[in-house]
């Protein structure tokens, strides 16, 4: 039966045409996600050179962020979203002069207003490349408030995406216990006494119940890690 051996040999040619063409396009996706991942990176060791505070800032960001995205049961799908919009959530920053970004003391109105554009330089910076337009909308909105008084664009509530509701929380307390040159970090307790008093205003209330528990079950390696002497917490 030559015709009915010739349409066999035509599928069985045709399916591992098929198979060949998925397995390339497997390897083109992670070929892409490998890139994706070194252009974060890399971003985020140019932030290192802007503030290495910063910098090692948003790495601890990404981590904790991951933990609480996963007890609040975000899809794992968006966990690479999550934590790439945590790992470049400042890096709108380098487009704030030196002068404003290291300054020690009280930034000056306008000087506050230029700061309070690196969500919006942040976001230009990375909307366009492929694979990071989720994560691009982390950034531009990481400082809106729960109750619709946050900037840029004034969300609120569940407007706010949810990466940036949890970056939203982290950063905060990061930055409240981290020590600077020109401040002490203020001690752990008080962080978070903080964070619960701006519950549903400033922050969503869902993810200070999450985060509130892994700051307090890690408190003495935050400590080391942000520089605080465990006894400022007594």
């Amino acid at each position: 039966m030559p015709i009915l051996e010739d349409h066999a040999a035509s599928a069985k040619s045709l399916a591992s045409d098929l198979r060949r063409q998925e397995l390339r396009i497997k390897e083109l996706e992670g070929q892409v996600g490998d890139l994706r991942g070194a252009l974060v990176c890399s971003f985020n060791q140019l932030l290192d050179l802007r503030d290495l505070n910063t910098g090692v800032h948003s790495t601890r960001l990404a981590e904790w962020g991951l933990r609480v995205a996963r007890d609040l049961g975000v899809p794992e799908s968006k966990m690479p979203d999550l934590e790439m919009g945590a790992l470049l959530h400042d890096i709108g920053k380098v487009g704030v002069p030196d002068g404003i970004l290291n300054k020690p003391g009280r930034l000056t109105p306008e000087e506050f207003e230029i700061v309070k554009r690196h969500p919006e330089f942040g976001w230009t910076v990375i909307r366009k490349l492929p694979g990071l337009e989720q994560t691009s909308l982390y950034v531009l909105h990481h400082h809106e408030n729960f109750d619709g008084t946050g900037y840029p664009a004034q969300l609120k509530s569940s407007e706010i995406p949810i990466g940036a509701r949890i970056v939203s929380v982290i950063d905060a307390f990061d930055a409240m216990v981290s020590s600077r040159p020109y401040r002490a970090g203020m001690p752990v307790e008080e962080a978070i006494r903080r964070l619960l008093q701006a519950s549903g205003s400033q922050f969503d209330p869902a993810v200070i119940q999450s985060f509130v528990p892994i700051a307090r079950s890690e408190m003495s390696s935050v400590l080391e890690a942000v520089g605080v002497l465990e006894s400022s917490t007594f």
